[in-house]
């Protein structure tokens, strides 16, 4: 996996100093990935390929499941073997699970916030550079549904878009004559009129941003049976459940990726399993 290639290279460089003056070339052991906080499990693939990549014979165990909710403190994983490979994959792997287990975590509970309504919680494009497959992997495990993974599989006429075009009705009508197959055309729009032309137009898809909830419930009444309507921009876990209770049918949330703070996982040898 070319991340975690990567990730390993700029940390290891060249080999691990402090653990080849400090730790005997022929130690073994097993250690434990523990979680020190509630979250929501995931990455441990990602962990695994870690280890493996730098030391194939280590042997990791998942102790949870991918996706389950954990109570702390909990072990999510085991790995034994050569304590020099260990230590070398241990900062690496645990960069991977702390960010991914908080997106997920994150997610989760938004997702929880909506629970009995038929609104779903989405993902956006506001993720680490270079990180987005896991990113939104991990906004999937946490249960929301992966929006567009770039600008390639998806449209989506935002407020310049229709600017440098010359409004809503040309923006629409050039994107829909246009696209490829199975992809529909979404527009973002600022007005109940605005809405309308869009529909007009052509656009089954509307993106209603920075709405409050009696906003959204107008656009909800014109336009609900007539379109996909999303909600976004502002959205909070205090807020999430009024915007979900005014009909719409999706909730996008940008900080799912860009503000989850990352889980406190951590790693562990155990002293007693240390064999020189």
């Amino acid at each position: 996996m070319p991340l975690v290639e990567r990730a390993l290279a700029e940390d290891v460089g060249p080999g691990d100093v402090t653990s080849r003056l400090a730790v005997p070339e022929s130690a073994t052991g097993t250690a434990q990935l523990e979680l020190r906080a509630p979250a929501v499990v995931c990455g441990l693939p990602i962990a695994r390929a870690v280890f493996d990549a730098v030391d194939s014979q280590l042997v990791f165990t998942p102790r949870v499941a991918e996706g389950a909710r954990t109570d702390a403190p909990d072990i999510a994983a085991t790995v034994a073997g050569s304590l020099r490979s260990i230590l070398a994959a241990e900062r690496t792997a645990l960069n991977f699970l702390g960010r991914l287990m908080g997106i997920a975590t994150t997610t989760r509970g938004y997702v929880e916030a909506v629970a009995g309504t038929e609104t779903a919680i989405v993902d956006t494009r506001k993720t680490l550079p270079g990180w987005r497959v896991l990113d939104k992997y991990a906004c999937a495990v946490g249960g929301a549904v992966n929006h567009r993974h770039g600008l390639y599989d998806g449209i989506l006429l935002k407020d310049n878009h229709l600017a440098a075009a010359g409004g809503v009705e040309a923006a629409v009508k050039a994107a829909v004559a246009g696209a490829p197959a199975g992809l529909r055309v979404q527009v973002e729009v600022e007005s109940l009129a605005q809405a309308e032309a869009a529909l007009a137009a052509g656009a089954d898809f509307l993106l209603l941003d920075n709405r409050t909830p009696e906003e959204l419930r107008e656009f909800v009444a014109r336009f609900g049976s007539r379109a996909t309507l999303e909600a976004s921009g502002g959205i909070t876990l205090s807020n999430v459940r009024a915007v979900a209770d005014t009909g719409v049918h999706r909730v996008s949330i940008g900080a799912l990726t860009h503000s989850a703070p990352a889980c406190d996982v951590a790693l562990e040898i155990s002293p007693g399993g240390v064999r020189a």
